[in-house]
């Protein structure tokens, strides 16, 4: 729900005591692999949820970021990546003033054709329950080899069952995040949102329909890593293209992805008089400048697109 405050200090120390403890922050999948048992975590089933960003004292004019990654094979350590960089993140989000009230959502694709856990959504965060829902997300490692992953179905979740007072209240369209290597089906499948989502819908929806249906509350960006097995396709990178235009980042350091996140946001949100602002923020908050570079390359096409919205007029 994203009622409580992030601390970057306690971020820190959990941190620290998982490496001298050589502990995993991906507990969940831990256990999952010790025990057998492949069943998304209850708090990450999507299924009759809804997943709400709401304003509150504390945070009187919330934000909703949403964060859904291919936990598939061809993905690689990007899961990972985003859990240590998280500190960084959210340093660069409060502190620099890219956003007063972030609350983060984190969630998990995979292929319903296939897998056995196929999606995960965890909930609106403002703290570190964020990193909590990180750790409860099983890194299934799945895909059917088909160069087809059921992004479609987290879109969908997205667009129909989440509730965030930024939209609601104010009219300001949150961020959406999805970040693979490999393309959406053409179709929402209905039997999969029924069997997952627990939504009894009677035909399939296109997937040009459901994006464009999330769009209306959400800044949609799709994230192509392109070391990982699929990125560098031109397949896969021209389909995507045909769906999201100059909002598909081809990022050539998939550790550069909490970077990107970052920069695409401070774009969008007008606070970046000039690029190099940005770059700066993040190579302060902590970031390799080899990353930062990276993320500003993968942003180029964006920036040109919409330079004349966001550009400050002296």
């Amino acid at each position: 729900m994203g009622f409580s405050q992030w601390s970057d200090q306690a971020y820190q120390q959990r941190q620290t005591h998982r490496r001298r403890t050589n502990q995993s922050a991906f507990t969940y999948d831990d256990h999952v692999r010790s025990t057998g048992v492949a069943q998304v975590h209850y708090q990450m089933n999507p299924f009759g949820a809804v997943r709400e960003s709401r304003d509150s004292a504390e945070h009187p004019e919330s934000l909703a970021i949403a964060v859904l990654f291919d936990v598939t094979g061809s993905m690689g350590d990007v899961p990972r990546v985003l859990q240590t960089k998280l500190g960084a993140l959210m340093r660069v989000l409060v502190e620099k003033g890219y956003v007063e009230h972030p609350q983060i959502l984190f969630g998990a694709v995979g292929d319903a054709h296939c897998d056995r856990v196929p999606l995960q959504i965890g909930q609106f965060e403002s703290g570190l329950e964020m990193d909590d829902d990180l750790g409860k997300i099983y890194l299934e490692g799945g895909g059917g080899g088909q160069v087809h992953e059921t992004y479609e179905l987290g879109i969908y979740f997205m667009a129909r069952h989440t509730s965030i007072d930024c939209w609601e209240k104010r009219r300001k369209k949150g961020y959406l995040f999805t970040i693979g290597d490999e393309k959406p089906y053409d179709m929402v499948r209905r039997q999969q949102v029924n069997n997952l989502i627990g939504d009894p819908i009677q035909a399939h929806i296109p997937v040009t329909t459901i994006l464009a249906e999330v769009q209306k509350r959400y800044q949609h960006f799709h994230i192509i890593p392109s070391n990982t097995s699929h990125g560098r396709n031109p397949e896969i990178q021209d389909h995507w293209r045909a769906l999201l235009g100059e909002r598909v980042l081809i990022l050539e350091d998939e550790r550069a992805v909490c970077e990107t996140i970052a920069l695409a946001i401070g774009l969008c949100e007008g606070k970046l008089n000039d690029f190099d602002d940005g770059t700066q923020d993040l190579t302060g908050a902590g970031y390799d400048p080899s990353t930062v570079s990276a993320a500003a390359t993968a942003l180029t096409s964006y920036r040109a697109a919409r330079a004349p919205m966001w550009r400050v007029v002296e």
